[in-house]
Formats: C-alpha cells, sequence, structure tokens
C-alpha cells in the first residue's frame, strides 16, 4: 500500500483503502461489484414499480416490501458507487464532510432497515394469528404512520453518531482500512479516550437491533404456535410459505450487520470486515428481489401477467404495423400500375 495513499492525496482528506491488500484482483472486483449494482437497483426498482402500480399488490405485505425495496436502493446508491470509484481509482481523497454524510446515510439506512423488517413480521403474525381482524388493524393509515416512523427512525441516532465521532482529533495517516465510511475503521484513527463512545455505540446497537430482533422473533415463535395449531396441512404451509422470505432476509441481514456493529472494536482484521460487510451493503439487497419474487406466487402471477400483456401489445402493435405496411404497399403498386396504362395508352 503506498503511503501517499494513507496519507491522504489533500491535507485532511480521508483515503479509503477498501480491498487494497489485494491489488491484483481489482480490476476483477470492480465489474462484479458494478453488474451486483446494477441488478440491486434493477430489481429493488422492478420490485417498488409493480407493487405500487398493479391493484393485485396493494395488501399491506406488499406496501412493506415496496419500502424495503426504496430503502435497498437508497443503501445501495450510497455504498455501491464509492465502492467502485475506489477500486478503479485507489488512492483518491475524501473529504470528511463526504465522510461524514456517507456514514450519516448508512447508519440511519440500517436502523430503518431494522425497524421496517420488524414491521414486516409485525404485519405476519396479525395476518396469521389475527386474520377476522387484519383489515380492521393493518389500515392504510397505520402502514403509512409506521413506514414513516422507520424511514425517519434512524435520522436522529445516526446524526448523534456522526457529529460525536467527528468532533475527536483523528491523528497520524489518513488511511480507512475499508471500502466505505464506517464507525469501526474511523474509531482506529482516533487518537483520544473513545470508551463513553463505544458504550454509547453499543447502548444504541443493542436498542436498535437486538430489540428488534427480539421483536421479531417473538412475533415468529407466536406464528409457529399458531400455525401449528391449524388441522389442515395446506393452511400450514400456506401460513408459513408467507413468511420464508421475509426470515430469509432476516436472517442474512442480522447476522451481518450484529457481527460488525455490535463489537465495533473487536479483534477481527480489517480485511475479514469488509467480506462480512458486502454481505449486507451488496449481497443482501441484490438477492432480496429475488427472494421475495421467486418465492412469492402472486408476485410471480403478476409479473407473469404483466410480461404476458406487454408481449401481446408488442405483437399488435407490430402486426398492425405489418398490415399499414402492406397496404402502403399495395397502394404504391396500384399507383404505378395505373400510371403505367396512361402511358401505354398515350
Amino acid at each position: 500500500m503506498p503511503e501517499s495513499w494513507a496519507n491522504g492525496s489533500l491535507a485532511g482528506d480521508f483515503v479509503l483503502l477498501g480491498f487494497a491488500h489485494v491489488p491484483a484482483l481489482r480490476p476483477l472486483l470492480a465489474p462484479l461489484f458494478l453488474a451486483m449494482f446494477l441488478l440491486t437497483l434493477l430489481g429493488n426498482a422492478l420490485i417498488a414499480a409493480l407493487t405500487g402500480l398493479d391493484p393485485g399488490l396493494r395488501a399491506p405485505m406488499y406496501f412493506f416490501l415496496r419500502q424495503l425495496a426504496l430503502l435497498e436502493i437508497c443503501f445501495s446508491l450510497d455504498v455501491a458507487p464509492r465502492l467502485l470509484l475506489t477500486l478503479l481509482r485507489p488512492g483518491r481523497g475524501v473529504a470528511p464532510a463526504a465522510c461524514a454524510l456517507q456514514l450519516l446515510l448508512v447508519l440511519s439506512c440500517v436502523t430503518s432497515e431494522c425497524f421496517l423488517l420488524t414491521a414486516m413480521a409485525w404485519d405476519r403474525y396479525v395476518a396469521i394469528c389475527r386474520p377476522l381482524r387484519y383489515g380492521a388493524i393493518m389500515s392504510p393509515r397505520l402502514c403509512h404512520l409506521l413506514a414513516a416512523a422507520c424511514w425517519l427512525a434512524g435520522v436522529p441516532v445516526a446524526l448523534v453518531f456522526t457529529v460525536w465521532l467527528f468532533s475527536f482529533p483523528f491523528c497520524g495517516p489518513r488511511g480507512i482500512r475499508h471500502f466505505f465510511c464506517d464507525i469501526a475503521p474511523l474509531l482506529s484513527l482516533v487518537c483520544a479516550d473513545t470508551r463513553v463512545f463505544e458504550a454509547n455505540v453499543l447502548a444504541a446497537t443493542v436498542l436498535v437491533i437486538m430489540v428488534p430482533f427480539c421483536l421479531i422473533a417473538t412475533s415468529y415463535v407466536l406464528i409457529l404456535a399458531t400455525v401449528l395449531q391449524m388441522p389442515s396441512a395446506t393452511g400450514r404451509h400456506k401460513a408459513l410459505s408467507t413468511c420464508a422470505s421475509h426470515l430469509i432476509v432476516v436472517v442474512l441481514f442480522y447476522g451481518t450487520t450484529g457481527v460488525i456493529h455490535l463489537r465495533p472494536k473487536a479483534s477481527y482484521s480489517p480485511e475479514s470486515k469488509q467480506v462480512v460487510s458486502l454481505s449486507y451493503t451488496l449481497v443482501t439487497p441484490m438477492l432480496n428481489p429475488l427472494i421475495y419474487s421467486l418465492r412469492n406466487k402472486e408476485f410471480l402471477t403478476v409479473w407473469t401477467a404483466n410480461s404476458a400483456t406487454q408481449w401481446i401489445q408488442n405483437h399488435r402493435e407490430s402486426r398492425v404495423e405489418h398490415a399499414s405496411f402492406r397496404t402502403t404497399d399495395s397502394s404504391f403498386y396500384s399507383v404505378l400500375k395505373s400510371c403505367s396504362s396512361i402511358l401505354g395508352r398515350s
């Protein structure tokens, strides 16, 4: 790693050193991460569009799924472009304000996703355990209030810790051994006592990550107890199938964010933290559309119906254009024949 990279291209700038330990792989990682980023945007944008425009996907479950897709798009737009720039132009400096903004958005998105996954688990609990009151409880007004609370809840938490962290003095080289600005790599550059800050980060992490996780686990315990009491095997399978996609996403998300954020100064190597961070910054947002769409029959039905309708419409338009061309072609030849006959008579 060149010393100029670690010291920053400009005085006071940070330098992201993501995957600097494998410089030979950088040209290969860049197109791979670019493809993952584009798939993430395409898949989540498709889910957001279908759940927002199709009348058959207006249930609260699909409303929260649209919010998750939009959140994943915001998360990817915050992390992936900077990662690609780091791989393609290593050593490029990052202004402290830009680094602070990225940290603010990352913490806000992670916090909002924790709460949003909890709201989605509660929606499944009400649908399965209180089916007769589901429509009355999960009203459109309540769904919008829950979504707004999930989006806004991450802002004050992220703002407090971002301002607090950047109030510390940073000494020595400004190389951040990560592919985005996060708490753990930034703490390693601070030359001050951060024990109070770390204690507060741990407390906030327990509240933001562990409390929602416990609520999600409680919801699924109650759901499982209700499903086991159902007399029909078909009903049990249908009830569990509506929860399977959400449960997979919860395991992927919490399994990686917990490792990183519960111990910000843990003994894990920076290189291993980068690999784990890839799971919830690139892999999980890319897989979410696949997990939800492939395991949801209603979503697949709507997607197939829209695709078939679009194909039929395009086919009809092409036939109309072809028929119009043939009509024009016949008229042209009729005009030629008339001209030929007139010339022959003359």
